[in-house]
């Protein structure tokens, strides 16, 4: 089947893995054996009281529900922070590009897939680091006409070709009128390229001064030391991927209470997984690849640094482009078992922390009331075996069941 009829296949079916009475408005009550809640607390026996797509209330112990889930474990709904929703293989197997010939529709079908993928997997927020065909496709899922996680885009980047401060500022200003979450901005060139900074201290400042002036974020792609200490002292809210840092540079984040988000395994390997559809296309060359492989222990070592810097904000993010969505919780089961990260702590990273990175701690990242009821369950306890979150057999977000493969017990 041609992965776009693939596509439509799901997207027609979704319904029918809905819980019966999860319509996002009756009140269900989910029994679990345990809740895993994103503040650091877990809880046994537990029951999750859902009405109007909202948690009412969570009880230990609790007597009276609607829906058991059974043996599993019942979390925050998964949130990576960085994503890039359009990417994908066209359908002759290479990356997409605009050469590739696609009609609209294909576009469109090949990144609603990406879509359902991940809220299959457990993902019922995302951070797409922009794509102007990002903008429809969040607000058809926001209207709830077509089923995937939450959505925030930053549209189009802003990087060294965007000008000097004043043009910065002034395309800022335009990706807010344009509705952007958030601004995305490239202060150093790709790891392929060796991560030179690219963007002068003005031009971070005009960057993510103007954003905080209009009210949102600035997430900063930059590798080393250099572009990572101007972004802080830009005051941007985020650094993505750092893959050079050094320990004053961490610790530089750490006391400004700038986030950081360390990309260190998915990317890498997914584009080494798929180096033949990648290769050829702009600096997926060789020589890129190759710095590829060479950067994953280099990548590894500085994130064992961060988890030994006191007060650094880790959240998690991914970089998943074609290929590597739906897969992301493989980021989070790598940096449990090889860089030796608290499985509660790296739980937290996916659900609390990013959604406080986000500004969304108060409607997402935890199982408390007044929260959006955005709950996963796993098969296994992921405290004790990390990869019981690849496990995902329930899927719930703003109350509606997406995904439901539990043994449902009857009502009591």
């Amino acid at each position: 089947m041609r992965p776009y009829r693939r596509t439509l296949a799901a997207l027609a079916c979704w319904m029918l893995l809905l819980v019966p009475g999860a319509s996002g408005q009756e009140e269900m009550a989910l029994r679990a054996d345990r809740v895993i809640d994103g503040t650091g607390a877990v809880r046994t026996d537990a029951v999750v009281r859902v009405q109007d797509g909202e948690i009412v209330a969570v009880e230990e112990g609790g007597t009276a529900w609607t829906h058991d889930l059974g043996a599993v474990t019942l979390l925050p709904g998964f949130i990576d922070t960085h994503i890039h929703l359009t990417s994908h293989f066209d359908t002759a197997g290479r990356i997409a590009t605009r050469a590739s010939g696609e009609t609209p529709a294909q576009e469109a079908l090949f990144a609603a897939g990406n879509a359902w993928s991940m809220l299959q997997a457990g993902f019922t927020t995302v951070q797409s680091m922009g794509s102007p065909e990002d903008v429809d496709l969040r607000d058809w899922v926001a209207r709830g006409v077509i089923p995937g996680p939450r959505i925030l885009t930053s549209i189009r980047p802003i990087s060294d070709n965007t000008g000097d401060p004043a043009a910065i500022r002034a395309a800022v200003r335009e990706r807010a009128d344009q509705g952007a979450d958030f601004i995305k901005i490239f202060a150093s060139a790709s790891l392929r390229d060796d991560g030179y900074p690219t963007l002068s201290q003005e031009q971070l400042d005009a960057a993510c001064g103007e954003a905080a002036t209009l009210g949102l974020r600035a997430a900063v792609h930059a590798h080393g030391p250099v572009s990572v200490q101007r972004a802080v002292q830009a005051g941007c809210t985020v650094i993505e991927h750092g893959a050079l840092l050094d320990r004053e540079t961490l610790e530089i984040m750490a006391e400004a209470g700038t986030f950081f988000d360390p990309n260190i395994y998915l990317v890498s390997v997914n584009y080494l997984e798929n180096q033949d559809r990648f290769l050829g296309t702009g600096n997926f060359t060789e020589r890129g690849f190759q710095l590829t492989r060479e950067s994953i222990p280099v990548k590894l070592a500085m994130f064992e640094a961060a988890l030994d810097v006191p007060g650094l904000r880790l959240v998690f993010g991914t970089d998943a482009v074609a290929g590597a969505h739906g897969r992301q919780v493989q980021e989070l089961i790598y940096r449990v078992q090889e860089a030796g990260q608290d499985p509660m702590d790296a739980i937290r990273t996916m659900t609390s922390v990013s959604a406080e990175s986000l500004g969304m701690e108060d409607a997402i990242g935890t199982v408390e009331p007044g929260r959006l009821a955005d709950l996963v369950a796993v098969a296994g306890n992921p405290l004790e075996d990390i990869t019981a979150l690849e496990r995902v057999v329930f899927v719930m977000k703003d109350g509606v069941v997406y995904r439901n493969v539990t043994s449902v017990g009857a009502s009591r």
